[in-house]
């Protein structure tokens, strides 16, 4: 900005394309500095200034500036867990977040989880110990001591698993997928974006726990109604995970 002028500089760059299909260019990247000279006004007003576009983040996520994560987590949280070998009797912690580079705070959320024996989610026997748009079954339906801990930073979300295998499955592998959302911070939280997990009854890990009150029935019954606001999905899986005996002392 100068007295006289606003100045815009930006660089428009060329990059060649491979030639019929080979991994071959003949051309040459091209850079070139563009600059371009507003004369500025001389009026002054008091009047709030509203702007014409809408905010990046209001309209459209870049698949390079939003990464999603599954990571296996140490008992303490602080690092990624170095094994994935586990005994029954363990538990697993299973921290799911979004790192949000230039986009403005997030909110991350575990719609679903599915453990099978191989890698595809679409096979017998597969065990959906997360469902319903953020509710945890695995508590209500085994009586485990599994949950969904309470939140301390809206990207992550951390959940306890405790740890189990396929019955009549000699090796002892398994494989967890899960989908994950990510939404607008300004996004309630609601029956279709809530973190929820049974101990002694329903608990969402943010505190709203009205929210959870659909996980024994069907969160979003009247069809597929996609959760209000802007969002943004991922499926991402760890594994493959061992589960063995504990040996006897």
């Amino acid at each position: 900005m100068t007295e006289e002028a606003f100045i815009y500089r930006f660089v428009l760059r060329y990059t060649p394309s491979a030639v019929g299909g080979r991994s071959i260019v003949r051309t040459q990247v091209v850079s070139v500095n563009v600059e371009c000279h507003y004369p500025r006004s001389q009026d002054v007003s008091s009047s709030d200034v509203k702007p014409t576009w809408a905010p990046f983040a209001a309209t459209q996520a870049s698949e390079e500036s939003l990464h999603f994560s599954l990571k296996l987590m140490t008992d303490d949280w602080r690092f990624e867990r170095p094994s994935a070998q586990y005994f029954l009797g363990d538990h697993l912690n299973i921290e799911a977040s979004v790192s949000q580079f230039e986009h403005a705070a997030l909110r991350v959320f575990v719609d679903s989880c599915v453990a099978t024996l191989i890698p595809n989610t679409d096979t017998v026997p597969r065990y959906a110990f997360l469902d319903n748009h953020g509710c945890l079954m695995d508590g209500m339906l085994t009586g485990s001591t599994s949950q969904i801990l309470p939140r301390v930073q809206d990207d992550k979300l951390r959940i306890r698993l405790e740890v189990f295998r396929f019955q009549q499955d000699s090796n002892g592998v398994i494989y967890i997928r899960c989908s994950l959302r990510a939404t607008m911070m300004d996004t309630a939280v609601s029956p279709m974006n809530k973190a929820c997990s049974f101990s002694d009854g329903w608990r969402e890990a943010s505190g709203v726990h009205s929210s959870c009150s659909c996980c024994e029935t069907s969160c979003g019954s009247e069809g597929p109604i996609a959760p209000p606001g802007i969002q943004w999905e991922s499926e991402k899986a760890v594994g493959p995970l061992g589960v063995d005996q504990k040996p006897l002392n």
